[in-house]
C-alpha cells in the first residue's frame, strides 16, 4: 500500500481539522442539499425538475468523492461511517417518497394501481434499510463487521439511474408535452421495479449470509 505522505498540501486541506475532515464535510453538504432538492422539486417555475436533478446529481456525487477522497488519505472516522450510509438513504427516500406525491407527473395515465404498486416498492424499500441497519448494529456489537455485497452495489445504481430518468422525464413533459418525456419516464419506473427487486434480494442476501448473528 502506498505510504500516505501527511505533510502534503493536499493532505492537509483533505483532513482539515479534528473529524470535521474533507470526507466529512462532503457527506455533510449531501445531508444539507436534501431540502434544496425538495425545494426545487415542488417550488413550480420554468425547468424546476431539472434544477432538482441537477442538485440530486450534485448531492450524488458527493457520495463518490468522500469515500474516494477518505480511502485514499486515511480519512475515515466513526463520524463518516454514521453519516454516509445515512445522507445516502434519505437523499434517495426523499426523491421516491415526492414521487408518489405527485402521481399526476409520475405515474400518469398507468391507472391507480401502478400508484398503489409504487407505494409499496417505496415501503419495502424502506423497510429494507431499516432492517439491513439494525442487522449491522446488532452484529457490530459482536464485533462483526457486515460489508457491502454485490447486489446492494447493484441496488444503489439502479436507484440513481431511475431517480435520474424520472426527473428527466418529469422535465420534458413539463416544458415540451412531448411524448419523449412519456417514455423517458416508462424507463425510469423500469428502474424503479429492478430497483425494488434488487433492493429486496440484497436485503435477503445481507441476513441468509450472515444469519450467524442472530444465532448468538
Amino acid at each position: 500500500m502506498k505510504e500516505i505522505d501527511k505533510n502534503s498540501k493536499m493532505y492537509k486541506f483533505a483532513a482539515g481539522k479534528g473529524v470535521m475532515n474533507l470526507p466529512n464535510k462532503l457527506t455533510l453538504s449531501r445531508v444539507l442539499m436534501i431540502p434544496i432538492f425538495l425545494l426545487f422539486f415542488y417550488f413550480e417555475f420554468t425547468a424546476h425538475y431539472f434544477i432538482a436533478l441537477a442538485v440530486f446529481g450534485i448531492a450524488s456525487l458527493t457520495d463518490l468523492l468522500d469515500g474516494m477522497i477518505a480511502r485514499k488519505y486515511g480519512l475515515v472516522t466513526n463520524l463518516g461511517k454514521f453519516l454516509d450510509p445515512i445522507a445516502d438513504k434519505v437523499l434517495v427516500l426523499s426523491a421516491y417518497v415526492v414521487f408518489l406525491t405527485v402521481p399526476e407527473v409520475f405515474f400518469y395515465g398507468l391507472g391507480e394501481w401502478v400508484l398503489i404498486a409504487a407505494g409499496c416498492g417505496v415501503a419495502l424499500i424502506l423497510a429494507r434499510e431499516i432492517i439491513v441497519s439494525g442487522f449491522r448494529m446488532v452484529a457490530a456489537s459482536s464485533n462483526v463487521v457486515i460489508a457491502a455485497d454485490i447486489i446492494g452495489k447493484y441496488k444503489t445504481v439502479t436507484q440513481d439511474i431511475c431517480i435520474i430518468f424520472l426527473l428527466i422525464g418529469a422535465g420534458v413533459s413539463e416544458l415540451t408535452g412531448h411524448i419523449v418525456g412519456e417514455i423517458i419516464n416508462y424507463i425510469g419506473i423500469s428502474f424503479f421495479i429492478c430497483s425494488v427487486i434488487l433492493t429486496v434480494a440484497s436485503g435477503i442476501n445481507y441476513i441468509v449470509k450472515n444469519i450467524q448473528v442472530l444465532k448468538q
